[in-house]
């Protein structure tokens, strides 16, 4: 087995480590399948059993999606917690990969409610642990000082992008031609090639990366063992008596997860471990999680209402050739893919003299809501007949202002966050992202073809008034950051 040292020295990937390679191969196949899965998942919730769906009403099949989205993101804190006190980074990725997989089996092979409940349960969980631990493993395949790191990062964004791309292109042909499970067996297949190229490379991420850096003492273990049970079964308890159901599960998410924001906050500012200047810097942080928050609200409608509008309003009809459904949901990545080396160009260029943090946060959000401002021109019209280019111009207005804002906001928990809650803060940052994706699900419920104005403007505006709330605050917000930029 590899040591550490060898693996940095390590130069068999395009100049980088060999396990670059195989930490891009399994990140870019689970994205693939995951925004493949997640771009026909809304439609087979809510198209009709003729056409191969479950039929649910429209509002509960966004609330579906947004929950699920949600939890994938609650999911990462455990799998970090799982990493961190357990097992170790590697171990987490590669079990995670193997429950992703099961779960798009589950979906491609169960039949109806079956399929979706074990289904995405499995994938959420699954995608938290992956995603949690997989940018974590690059990490260490370089020393803090070696020049390579950044371009490393960089081939490992682009596999994400290029996952992302593709795997709607492909399940959505899938679908189209041949049926929903067809796609869904499809992201299961791009899971299993991602997972037997990562296996037979696991040798070259070296030994340590297993090491436990906070092992759980194993007088703890059957308490958190006894917690877990307690919750599933209290789950199981609510769902049986009908408290928590496919429609207001989205709402259920987001109470969940406002209150574990609340709690992680209150335990980091009433702890005493923390300075006067580190408590400052988490008060600072407040206004850009609601910010986040109120972004991912938005943005992360690509999967609830976007699909459902390009699907019933939008003229797909290319000379004659109708675009599938699912293809909308590849258009962002591209952008990303064209757009995200320009933006990390500008900000290298203006060094100093960039926007501060707060500002970028307040440009992205304002950005966000204005992108769904440029619905209004094509509202109310007749079914598909919305023009297909003003859904290409949206959704770069949702790229310009993803760029804005989603990239800075993990770098900036890190900066912001006392010595003694960095990962806390990181957890406090996919909270944010989580409590956002559920909201897009319940914010979904309101959306209708009949009052499409309504809907856009209302959310849109709110979301250009809280940016331009925000830009006001931001000397006060810098203050308190006390020299964080």
């Amino acid at each position: 087995m590899s040591t550490s040292t060898e693996v940095k020295r390590d130069t068999g990937f395009f100049g980088h480590p060999r396990a670059l390679g195989n930490l891009f191969g399994v990140e870019m196949w689970e994205r693939f399948s995951f925004y493949g899965m997640q771009a026909i998942l809304i439609y087979y919730l809510y198209y009709s059993t003729a056409d191969g769906g479950l039929a649910l009403p429209e509002g509960t099949a966004t609330s579906i999606v947004g929950a699920y989205g949600g939890l994938v993101y609650l999911s990462t804190i455990v799998g970090a917690w799982i990493a961190d006190r357990v097992i170790g980074s590697e171990r987490v990725l590669f079990y995670s990969a193997i429950l992703i997989m099961f779960g798009h089996i589950s979906l491609a092979l169960l039949p109806g409610f079956v399929g979706v409940g074990v289904g995405l349960g499995c994938i959420a969980l699954g995608s938290g642990g992956l995603k949690a631990n997989a940018t974590s493993l690059v990490g260490t395949l370089y020393s803090e000082h070696d020049e390579r790191r950044d371009g490393g990062f960089t081939i490992f964004y682009m596999g994400v992008n290029i996952g992302a791309l593709l795997g709607p292109i492909l399940t959505g042909l899938a679908h189209t031609n041949l049926g929903f499970h067809y796609g869904f067996g499809l992201a299961a297949i791009g899971m299993a090639l991602g997972l037997i190229q990562y296996s037979f490379g696991r040798k070259n991420l070296g030994g340590e990366v297993n090491v436990v850096p906070n092992p759980l003492p194993a007088a703890l273990r059957p308490l958190v063992v006894g917690g877990v049970v307690a919750v599933v079964a209290v789950i199981v308890v609510l769902v049986l008596t009908g408290v928590i159901t496919a429609a207001n599960l989205s709402d259920i998410t987001v109470v969940v997860v406002l209150a574990a924001a609340i709690g992680y906050f209150a335990v980091i500012l009433s702890s005493k471990g923390i300075t006067t200047v580190e408590r400052r810097r988490v008060f600072s942080f407040i206004p850009m999680f609601i910010a986040s928050f109120a972004f991912f609200s938005l943005f992360q409608q690509q999967f609830t209402v976007v699909p459902i509008y390009f699907a019933e309003r939008v003229d797909r009809t290319i000379g004659g050739w109708q675009m599938p459904e699912a293809w909308v949901n590849s258009i962002n990545p591209v952008f990303i893919i064209l757009l995200a080396t320009v933006f990390a160009a500008l900000w290298t260029k203006l060094g100093s003299r960039q926007p501060s943090t707060p500002i970028k946060f307040a440009m992205g959000t304002a950005a966000m809501g204005a992108s769904f401002l440029l619905f209004l021109p094509i509202t109310g019209g007749e079914p598909n007949s919305a023009p297909l280019f003003m859904i290409v111009v949206i959704l770069l207005g949702f790229t310009v202002a993803e760029l804005m804002l989603s990239p800075v906001g993990l770098s900036l928990s890190t900066k912001l966050a006392p010595k003694r809650f960095r990962t806390q803060m990181v957890a406090l940052n996919f909270l944010s992202i989580a409590l956002g994706t559920a909201m897009a699900g319940s914010l979904a419920q309101y959306y209708s073809v009949d009052d499409e104005a309504t809907y856009f403007g209302t959310v849109g505006g709110v979301a250009v008034l809280l940016g331009l709330a925000l830009a006001a605050a931001s000397p006060f917000i810098r203050k308190l950051m006390s020299g964080v930029r």
